[in-house]
């Protein structure tokens, strides 16, 4: 295994230089995809790449999807086999990577995934929102093997992610983690979990936007049901 760690960016300027430096920790390569940041988070990009983290900047904000599809074409290009994906953000317990780089080292062909353990601190929308992914996600996959399908903190098998990016439609925003999941299982590329908790920080920064993120999710479970009966109908599972 050869895995980069990947960290899609958008204005976390407080916490990317302590995310990169904590996975940095665990002897990986770093690289941080902006995503067409402000002005303002230029100066803790540049120390970071000062500090041989690579940077990588979008011209326009495309989504943490497209981020993460610009991340994947630069590990397929300097050689790397596995890509962890971090937020930015700073709520995954960043700890547990040498627990997730261990499930991967067994499991080299399965996609290892973080799976949030929730304190009192978290959101009750964004709770009942998972709820209902988690619920989608046992239709299209007919199995409960999918434990969670929004948090973004996990590995991929980098050749098989590629394949999914380049060969289907997969979202580009907040819909991307989970949909890139699904259509990895379908595959038969199966996921392994590892518990992690998720903080949420008072005063912390969101991207997610209740409205648009929501239809486009929505969007999203309507093509992989779609998907999902057309693969039955196939006799497929």
């Amino acid at each position: 295994m050869k895995t980069l760690a990947l960290i899609p960016h958008y204005n976390h300027s407080a916490t990317v230089g302590r995310v990169a430096e904590a996975v940095r920790a665990f002897g990986l390569d770093v690289l941080v995809v902006d995503d067409g940041s402000d002005a303002a988070c230029r100066p803790v990009l540049a120390r970071l790449a000062g500090q041989g983290v690579a940077v990588r900047y979008r011209a326009a904000n495309g989504g943490k999807g497209a981020a993460v599809k610009d991340g994947f074409f630069y590990a397929e290009k300097h050689g790397y086999t596995h890509v962890l994906q971090v937020d930015a953000d700073g709520q995954h317990d960043l700890d547990d990577t040498a627990g997730l780089l261990a499930a991967a080292a067994q499991n080299p062909q399965a996609v290892v995934c973080g799976r949030p353990q929730y304190g009192a601190d978290a959101p009750k929308a964004r709770l009942y929102g998972r709820k209902i992914t988690d619920f989608w996600n046992r239709v299209h996959t007919w199995s409960t093997d999918i434990k969670d399908g929004m948090c973004g903190f996990r590995i991929y098998p980098l050749e098989a992610a590629l394949a999914v990016v380049r060969e289907e439609r997969v979202g580009n925003r907040m819909d991307f983690d989970t949909e890139i999941l699904i259509r990895l299982y379908w595959r038969g590329v199966k996921p392994v979990w590892v518990k992690t908790p998720v903080r949420y920080a008072e005063g912390g920064v969101s991207h997610f936007h209740a409205l648009g993120d929501n239809v486009l999710i929505s969007k999203m479970h309507a093509r992989l049901f779609c998907g999902m009966v057309w693969r039955r109908l196939q006799g497929k599972r």
